[in-house]
């Protein structure tokens, strides 16, 4: 089994797994696993046969491609880690929204999920206030 870097397009990682992971299902594919870390943005680890990553990899929509060269496990043990990072944010702050449709839209945060680890937030330009809810990892608080 070997590891390859696959390239996505950008904040569209998790619907590239779900799509490698459909047509892996049911078919006579050798993949192992897929992941993406949330630190690196655009890109999936795929663990399996070379020509399996390459032949699903070569029709699917948002994959830019796969970059030719194996990946070591030494390389993305950091990217591994069971603890998710501590939530910074609290309710009140000012956020910008960093991913998804509301991305580049301020808000306010509303409340907060720790366990899920989501945010209800309120658009701050928005016409009517409509409450939006969506994970801490696409939020970065603002200073002002």
């Amino acid at each position: 089994m070997v590891i390859f870097t696959v390239r996505t397009t950008r904040g569209r990682e998790k619907t590239a797994i779900n799509a490698f992971d459909a047509k892996v299902e049911g078919n006579d594919y050798d993949i192992r696993a897929v992941f993406y870390p949330e630190d690196l943005k655009g890109y999936l680890f795929v663990e399996g046969k070379e020509q399996d990553i390459k032949d699903i990899a070569g029709d699917m929509r948002h994959v830019r491609g796969v970059i030719d060269e194996e990946v070591d496990m030494e390389k993305i043990e950091e990217f591994l880690s069971e603890e998710p990072k501590d939530i910074t944010m609290e309710v009140g702050d000012k956020v910008e929204v960093t991913g998804g449709p509301f991305e580049g839209e301020e808000a306010k945060i509303e409340r907060i999920d720790d366990a899920n680890r989501e945010a209800t937030i309120e658009l701050l330009e928005a016409a009517v206030p409509i409450p939006v809810t969506i994970s801490v990892d696409q939020l970065r608080k603002r200073s002002d």
